[in-house]
This record gives structure tokens, C-alpha cells and sequence, in this order.
């Protein structure tokens, strides 16, 4: 095969290159393996969908002993670690493009494939729909062609531009943009050089920078140092400065500065280069900036969230794959070691910039065609120290507001009946309204009418049965109906019908089997069916299918027993037992379904984890926590992670370690500043997790901050504006804001493709069970974003986080309501008519929502009879104000709050 017109696939095969072997200190970021495509291939492309998953498209495979070229696609997913086949193309493609649309929708374009007998150029593109897997045909390209590049423009158009064109058998000058709404291609201003194997990056200035690659016949097919910038506002192409160095099969990536970094690639002598440059948009210049260590061509080069470039693999100066990788620093132009990639030379291969962060390495060459894939992984964590309680507790409950503030209710030491409140914008707590019931051990749920309602626990008159209510409003507690059952150490689950589910626990009768339901609407608890097995000290999660898993605990002695709620029968049913009886252990409900159980206690301290698949009702166990521990927390991040955090295995701990489900391992991160047990954990909306209080030898009234170490700044993340709450299952959800796009957005066709990831990605997670889905869109822009119709998500209070180049911003929270059902209304109160004239109330405010006034003399008029006043001011957090200038002149008014 002639390398010059098939640029990825390798010429012959050779036998495995293992990656060189480089002097290079320890880091604690690195490799490690996940899921293995289902079919190995190179020169295919990698693409990053809005749901978070990625979509492998095309390639060659030799595995066979001849060259194949499969339509099957598949797609990754980061949950799970595991890829899983998707629809088939329409048509075998190598060298060709797949951009994400603004609509979901995946653009497949051009290339080429052999039919037995002749290579095939195409014309013919396609579209993958993520909601149906299916690929459909759209509108041909008016000029076939492979080893192009293909842009997203700021207006939502795909400029594919140069090329090889097949039918003429040299590179091409043509370019063409496809618009999505119409499906059909039309050419614009040719290049001013034809090329192929170059670059193509969106500047910030909306411009497409097109640099290097292979020029034509009158040039002997050399490499180029030519660069040029299109213009989408007229539709035509000016030279701009010239690279130092010709280069073909290098990369280009756009930096947060807005230059553009060039790396590697072969230059006109066929020698490959280790050299690097930016190109400046200002002046239109390159500057040469570090020497990579390693030569090579046909790598891959990714945009970390911290600014950093990951450079990895490609074909070295040997004419083998490279295993190194290696890091730029764009704030001192240096280049360093990372660690390499798994002792394996890769070369086209893609590198796709995941949600959550990390960088997956898929298929590409190695000696032959490979299906393997690696996640590229970032340093460890690190905890602060932030504002302390003002009361030292344990066994309390913090519970995450609507607000973004964190109520921390009783606990020990005496137990107590104060509450305060955290404000993670300042980290400080202030006491708020007190319990009526000094109590412990008790449970605190988050209701969909934004109450938390406080139940049983202990104190020293004994077991309780009594409950409460707390309104973030005024901050005052409101007594409600008792429990039928006193009890401690049970566990309440908010059902996805707004009722409350308490299970367990123990009183002076012993330990306890019954269970009971709390309504809020009318605030009395019923009887529902007994649990199998009386137990405390378990854990209760709700799953996605809607159904309660009670895990674990201790009646005498650990129980291995779970069984599983209905909320249709109200019935329990058992389902496998653990592998492992253990009690003061953890439950977390994964992305991927199922259920982490780590840790606790049996009459040893444990190690060891196992998850449970709700769709086989079993257990397996996966890789045992570095630490024996009971009494501690577990909190799943909004990278898909488990963050483990202190406990008791004899001593008091303060080490944290992390869980990945995508490999099934644990990993150490930093160690909290004190030794805790019984203290609890909560992840905020700025993705930091608040740990507080706490026991250890004495009570803790000290709190620290987990910091998940992406380094990025504030002014990358995407800020949400705006929001649907509440919304309706089967609703579709629409944010604003800003920075909805990144600095990403680039293609190359070098023999490794890297995924440009610069739009948004939707994470909605519920609070209370963490049960987590991302969004597919329909449409997106740099302010805006609609999400297909959600499902599956049961109603309740849920954190959305949009993810921008993997790095998230700051969460907002909405309310999700049953489809159908009614928004639960929000309650006015404290309103005052102040001596100005103003109108002033209280109630609890969803953050980012914008409110609206509406008044009339009549309160049956219809809603679209009222008159609108304008907008209410929040003066203070949950304290709004408006103005009605005619209410003297009017003796009754009546007043509705809207949003927005």
C-alpha cells in the first residue's frame, strides 16, 4: 500500500514495538486499561457524544491476514468501561471525518475503502442518530475525497475542506459547507493550495486556520508550510504566515490563549519531527516553542482540562509505534514525561477527551491492528480546610438544600437539637431555627416541596417517633405526624411518588422488620409490608427501576440477606445476598445501574466491595478498598467516581481513596486533615465534597472541602443562567448561559483522529440516591442548551451539571416531577407590606430561576387576565421584594410568583 495516499495504514506488517523505555519520575496520573473494542481498527474516528458516550466509526482491521473495512460502529461507554455495538454505516469508510452537529446528530463524511479490487473515493456522508443508533444517508459531497478535514462553524454549518479527490488522484483545493437544516452541500472558495493530511482549527475569531499537510503534483507531493485562514462571514480563503517547518501527519490544537500549538509530523526529507510551534492569530505569525523528546507523526494531541497538551504514541523515528507520552505547559512553552501508555506502541489510534475528564485511547496499530483502549487519568485529590459547625457532632445528617446550602440537624454529642447551615459561597455555618426533638441517629429526607422531613432517631428519654418539618423559608421546624414505629439507625428513601419510605432500625423491642410510609401531603405515616429480615445499621437505595435495595446490616449478628421494595405492591421480595455479611457499610448507586457496596463490618473490619446488577438480582465482587474501614462515607462525584473518606478500623482514619467503575480498582487520593468516623458527606454544586463532623476520641466540629484537582480556572467553566424547574419526566430541558462551547474544536486526518469536544454535555444526578443520566441534545449553542425528552429519572430534587473540554461548572439544581403530574406549588410566606409600599415574602428559591409578578382585583380571573407587575427582586437569599404602585388606590389585591 502507498503510504502517501493511505497515510494510516501501515505498509507491512512488523512485530509488536513495545514502547521505549524513558527515564521519567513517578506521576500520579496514568494508564490503565478498559473495555476492548468489539473489532480492532485504525485509521477510524472517535467522537464524543452529547450523553457522554463515544462513538467509534469506521476504520480497517488486518486482523484477518487481509485488510477489512467493517461498517459495524459501536459505542463506549464511560459508566461502565465496556463498548457495546451500535448501527452499522451505510457504507465502509477510512480517512473520512464525524463531527458532532448542534442537533445530536453525528456527520459522517467522505473517504475511502477497498472493494477487493480498486480503493473506493467517496462523496456519499451520513448521519448517526444517537435516540434510534441508526445511520441514514444525507447529502453527497459535490466532490469525493479522503484525508480531509471537517469544521463545526460558529453558525452551526460544516466546512469540509481540501483533500484527496479519488477520480482525480491528486489532492484537491476544493471546500464545501453543509448545512444541517437543508441536508445538502454547497462549494465555497477553493483553498488557496491544494493539500492533504493538514490541519484545520476554529479560532476563537470564529476563522478556520488550515496548516501543512501534502501538496499536490507541482509540488511532488511534499509537505507544506503553508497556512491559511477561511473566512465562514464571506466564504473565502487569505494566506496567513507560514509554518518554520513543513510538516504533513502532525497535530494542531487550539489553546485557551487562543493560539494554536503545531506538533511533530514528517517533513519534506521524510524525517520525523520532534519540533513544535504556535501561531499566534494576532500577529499571524509561528514561534517555535519546546522540542518534544520523542519524534513522531501520526500521534494524537488532546487539550486536558488543566491547559495542558496530552501528546501520545505515533510512528517515531525507528518507523515503529511509539509507546511515550509526553506534556505541554503552555504557561512556561515545556514539554515533560507522562507516564507511558501502557508499555504498548500505538500509532493511528484516536484520543477522545471524556465528561469526566480523562482521555480514551482507542484501537489504532501496535504490530497489528488493535482493540484495545486506555483511559488517561489525573492526579489525586486534595482536601482544605473550610468553616467549622458551630456545635461539634456525629451522627448527625447534612442534607443538600434546593438553595445550595447544606443543613446539618442534630447528632451527638447530647444529643442535640440545634441546626445550621453551610454556605458554600462563603464556607461559613450559621445557626438556624432549632429542633423540637433533641435527637440522633435519626434521618433527614429532601421532599419534593423543598421540606426536609427529620424522623425517629435517639436521645435520652429514648427511641423516637416523632417527626418534623423545616422550612429553608423562615428556618423553623414544624411538627408532623409520628411514626407508628419508634426507631433508630433506620433508613428513609424519598419513592419516586413523593412519599417516604422508612425501613428497619431498632427500638427497646429489638431490632425491627416493619417499614412505613410518610405522605407529605397530608403528613400522616401508614403501615406498609415488613422487610424478610429485621436489621439496623443497613444501607437502603432506590433504584432506577423504581424499587428500594435494603443491604445488609445487624439483627445479633452481620446479615448478608437484601431484599427489594415495590412500591406498586408495596411488598418486599428477596433478592441475592451479598458475598460478604457486613453492617456500618456503604451503598452507592453507580452511573452504570448498579449498586457499590464497600466496606463495614462483620466481627472483622472489611475491605472488601462488590456491586449488585438489578437486572440479574446477583452480586459480584470487584477490587477491595486499600483500607479496612467501618463508619465512613462514600459520595459518587460528578466524574463518575466513589470518594471513600475516613472511618474506624480500630483507629480513627483520615485516608480517602477512589473508586472507578470504568476499571473496577481503587486508587489512594489525599488523606482528610483530621480522623473522622460518623460524620457525613456532601457533594456540592461546585463539585467539591463537604465533609463535617465527625468523631474521633472526641466530637468534631471541624469541616474540609475534597477538591477533585482538575486545575482548572473558573473563567473555563460554562455558566448556567437559566433553567426548567420543575420538569416533567418525558420533558425536554433547556439551560442558558455562557460558555456552552470550549477552545477544542479542531480535525486533522493524520492516521489518528482526535475528537473535538468542545460542546456541552448534560449530567443530571439525583441527590438523594445519586442515580445519574447525560442528556442527549437537540440542540446546542454557546449560551443555550435543549435536551431530548428525559426518562427514567424518578421525580425529585436532581443536580444538573453541564461539562465543557471535561471540565464541569457549577450546579444547578431543579425539581423533577412525575409526567402528568401537577408542579407542586411554592408556598408564599412572611409577607409583609412595607411602609414604602413594597411587597415583601419569603420562599425557597431554586438558584438561577428569575421570578415574575402577576396581580388582580378578582383571584377566579384566568391566568392570562392578570396583569403583569414586573419582576421580584431576591434582597436576600429566599427574601424577594416587588412593588405595586396602584395597590392604594385599590382596597383588595390579589398576588401571584411565577417563573420566570
Amino acid at each position: 500500500m502507498n503510504i502517501n495516499t493511505i497515510p494510516s495504514l501501515t505498509p507491512a506488517l512488523v512485530t509488536l514495538a513495545v514502547g521505549l523505555s524513558l527515564s521519567q519520575p513517578a506521576r500520579a496520573e496514568g494508564w490503565a486499561n478498559t473495555g476492548s473494542l468489539n473489532i480492532a481498527r485504525e485509521n477510524h474516528t472517535a467522537t464524543l457524544l452529547p450523553n457522554g458516550k463515544v462513538l467509534v466509526t469506521g476504520g480497517a482491521n488486518n486482523n484477518s491476514g487481509a485488510y477489512v473495512f467493517p461498517t459495524s460502529t459501536e459505542l463506549y461507554d464511560p459508566a461502565s468501561g465496556t463498548w457495546t455495538t451500535t448501527g452499522s454505516l451505510n457504507t465502509p469508510r477510512i480517512s473520512h471525518t464525524a463531527t458532532c452537529l448542534p442537533n445530536g446528530k453525528i456527520l459522517a463524511a467522505g473517504g475511502q475503502y477497498w472493494n477487493g479490487s480498486a480503493w473506493i473515493c467517496l462523496s456519499s456522508t451520513e448521519l448517526y442518530n444517537p435516540v434510534s443508533g441508526t445511520w441514514t444517508p444525507t447529502g453527497s459531497l459535490n466532490a469525493a475525497r479522503y484525508c480531509h478535514t471537517s469544521t463545526l462553524l460558529p453558525n452551526g454549518k460544516v466546512l469540509v475542506a481540501a483533500g484527496w479527490n479519488g477520480p482525480d488522484n491528486n489532492p484537491t483545493n476544493g471546500a464545501e459547507i453543509y448545512d444541517p437544516a437543508s441536508g445538502i452541500w454547497t462549494p465555497t472558495s477553493p483553498l488557496n493550495t491544494a493539500r492533504y493530511c493538514h490541519t484545520a482549527t476554529l479560532l476563537p475569531n470564529g476563522k478556520v486556520l488550515v496548516a501543512g499537510g501534502t501538496g499536490d503534483w507541482d509540488t511532488g507531493y511534499s509537505a507544506l508550510a503553508s497556512a491559511e485562514l477561511y473566512n465562514p462571514t464571506n466564504g473565502t480563503w487569505t494566506a496567513t504566515g507560514s509554518l518554520n517547518t513543513e510538516r504533513q501527519y502532525h497535530t494542531a490544537t487550539l489553546l485557551p490563549n487562543g493560539q494554536v500549538l503545531v506538533v511533530g509530523g514528517m517533513d519534506n526529507n521524510g524525517d520525523i519531527l520532534a519540533s513544535a510551534e504556535l501561531y499566534d492569530p494576532a500577529s499571524g505569525t509561528w514561534s517555535t516553542t519546546g522540542s518534544l523528546s520523542t519524534e513522531r507523526q501520526q500521534h494524537t494531541a488532546t487539550l486536558l482540562p488543566n491547559g495542558q497538551v496530552l501528546v501520545t504514541g505515533g510512528v517515531d523515528s525507528s518507523g515503529y509505534p511509539s509507546g511515550s507520552a509526553e506534556l505541554y505547559d503552555p504557561t512556561s512553552g515545556t514539554w515533560s514525561f507522562a507516564d507511558s501508555l501502557v508499555n504498548i506502541g500505538l500509532s493511528s489510534h484516536t484520543a477522545t477527551l471524556l465528561a469526566n475528564g480523562k482521555v480514551l485511547v482507542a484501537g489504532g496499530y501496535s504490530g497489528s491492528v488493535s482493540a484495545g483502549a486506555f483511559l488517561y487519568d489525573w492526579p489525586s485529590g486534595s482536601w482544605t480546610t473550610t468553616g467549622s459547625l458551630n456545635a461539634a457532632r456525629d451522627q448527625h445528617t447534612a442534607t443538600l438544600l434546593p438553595n445550595g446550602k447544606v443543613l446539618a440537624v442534630g447528632g451527638a454529642s447530647g444529643p442535640l437539637s440545634s441546626t445550621e447551615l453551610y454556605n458554600p459561597t462563603n464556607g461559613m455555618w450559621t445557626t438556624t431555627g432549632a429542633l423540637n426533638t433533641k435527637r440522633q441517629w435519626h434521618t433527614a429526607t429532601l421532599l419534593t416541596n423543598s421540606m426536609i422531613l427529620v424522623a425517629g432517631g435517639w436521645n435520652s428519654t429514648g427511641h423516637l417517633a416523632s417527626a418534623e418539618l423545616y422550612n429553608p423559608a423562615n428556618g423553623t421546624w414544624t411538627a408532623t405526624g409520628s411514626l407508628n414505629t419508634a426507631r433508630r439507625s433506620h433508613t428513609a428513601t424519598l419513592l419516586a411518588n413523593g412519599m417516604v419510605l422508612v425501613t428497619g432500625g431498632t427500638n427497646t423491642s429489638g431490632y425491627l422488620a416493619s417499614a412505613e410510609l410518610y405522605n407529605p401531603g397530608n403528613g400522616t405515616w401508614t403501615a406498609t409490608g415488613p422487610l424478610h429480615t429485621a436489621r439496623e445499621y443497613h444501607t437502603a437505595t432506590l433504584l432506577p427501576n423504581s424499587k428500594v435495595l435494603v443491604t445488609g446490616g445487624w439483627n445479633g449478628g452481620a446479615v448478608a440477606g437484601a431484599e427489594l421494595y415495590d412500591p406498586a405492591s408495596g411488598t418486599w421480595t428477596t433478592t441475592g445476598s451479598l458475598n460478604t455479611a457486613r453492617e456500618y457499610h456503604t451503598a452507592t448507586l453507580l452511573p452504570n445501574g448498579q449498586v457499590l457496596v464497600a466496606g463495614g463490618y462483620n466481627g472483622s473490619y472489611l475491605a472488601s466491595a462488590e456491586f449488585y446488577n438489578p437486572a440479574s438480582g446477583t452480586w459480584t465482587t470487584t477490587g477491595a478498598l486499600n483500607t479496612t474501614r467501618e463508619f465512613h462515607t462514600a459520595t459518587l462525584l460528578a466524574n463518575g467516581k466513589v470518594l471513600v473518606a475516613g472511618g474506624y478500623n480500630g483507629s480513627y482514619l483520615a485516608s480517602a481513596e477512589l473508586y472507578d467503575p470504568a476499571t473496577g480498582t481503587w486508587e489512594a487520593t489525599g488523606s482528610l486533615n483530621t480522623q473522622r468516623d460518623l460524620h457525613t458527606a456532601t457533594l456540592l454544586p461546585n463539585g467539591k465534597v463537604l465533609v463535617a463532623g465527625g468523631y474521633n476520641g472526641g466530637y468534631l466540629a471541624g469541616a474540609e472541602l475534597y477538591d477533585v484537582g482538575l486545575e482548572f480556572t473558573s473563567a473555563w467553566q460554562p455558566q448556567i443562567a437559566t433553567f426548567t424547574s420543575p420538569l416533567a419526566d418525558n420533558g425536554c430541558l433547556t439551560l442558558t448561559g455562557s460558555r456552552f462551547r470550549g477552545v477544542s474544536e479542531g480535525s486533522a486526518d493524520n492516521g489518528s483522529q482526535d475528537s473535538a469536544t468542545d460542546y456541552p454535555v448534560v449530567q443530571l444526578r439525583r441527590l438523594d440516591n445519586e442515580q445519574t443520566v447525560f442528556l442527549l441534545s437537540t440542540n446546542w449553542q454557546t449560551n443555550s442548551f435543549t435536551s431530548a425528552p428525559i426518562s427514567g429519572l424518578p421525580a425529585g430534587w436532581t443536580m444538573a451539571t453541564m461539562f465543557v473540554n471535561g471540565i464541569p461548572g457549577q450546579s444547578s439544581l431543579l425539581l423533577i416531577v412525575a409526567a402528568g403530574a401537577s408542579p407542586i406549588p411554592i408556598i408564599l410566606t412572611n409577607t409583609v407590606r412595607l411602609s414604602s409600599g413594597a411587597c415583601r415574602f419569603s420562599f425557597t428559591n431554586t438558584t438561577g430561576l428569575g421570578f415574575t409578578v402577576l396581580a388582580a382585583t378578582n383571584v377566579a380571573l384566568p391566568l392570562n387576565n392578570w396583569m403583569v407587575l414586573g419582576s421580584a427582586t431576591e434582597i436576600s437569599p429566599g427574601q424577594f421584594q416587588f412593588t405595586d404602585l396602584q395597590a392604594t388606590n385599590i382596597p383588595r389585591r390579589f398576588y401571584r410568583v411565577s417563573s420566570p
